[in-house]
């Protein structure tokens, strides 16, 4: 039933293509064509960030290895690969995860020195937020990224081992131009 008001744009069969999302966003083609890509950035992400293959293999919901080390063969050399659902959601958690890091921090150096360190924010108990991204979970990642989404946004970070040093800013330091 479609409410009077309503324009044509939202008189559709779901409530994805309500939303504005692409119908065939979860087919094959569309699927083979984000994978590899997706598996090359997550291999040079995952390198920068020093994760070992067990890790890895978490990260992408913990296939065999001997899938693993097929999908990334496969992605290495352009070849078609086509990861369900699921592996590509971790992907693009994995890519925003990044994405937010090299916002927040000045070097790659200083984002994985937060990854890997304690942090005290509730959402991480004292443990380092690599614990969530390699948890095997997809809503670990999904928690991460959201928390830094947020941090990227304004919302209030709550400082790292690597920040107590840090004296805060007074009204001397603001400058009026």
């Amino acid at each position: 039933m479609v409410h009077a008001g309503f324009s044509e744009r939202y008189q559709v069969g779901f409530a994805g293509e309500a939303a504005g999302l692409e119908p065939g966003r979860f087919e094959p083609a569309n699927r083979r064509r984000l994978s590899g890509p997706a598996l090359r950035s997550f291999a040079a992400i995952t390198d920068l960030w020093g994760l070992r293959e067990e890790q890895r293999r978490l990260v992408l919901g913990y296939p065999s290895r001997s899938t693993y080390h097929n999908w990334m063969r496969l992605a290495r050399e352009q070849a078609d690969v086509t990861l369900d659902v699921d592996g590509l959601t971790r992907l693009s958690a994995l890519l925003g995860i990044h994405q937010a890091l090299g916002v927040l921090f000045n070097s790659q150096s200083e984002a994985v020195a937060w990854l890997s360190g304690p942090h005290d924010a509730p959402l991480f108990g004292g443990q380092p937020p690599m614990a969530l991204v390699t948890s095997g979970t997809l809503d670990g990642l999904l928690q991460v990224r959201r928390f830094l989404d947020g941090a990227r946004g304004g919302l209030y970070m709550p400082p790292n081992g690597i920040d107590i040093t840090l004296a805060p800013s007074t009204d001397r330091d603001i400058v009026w131009a």
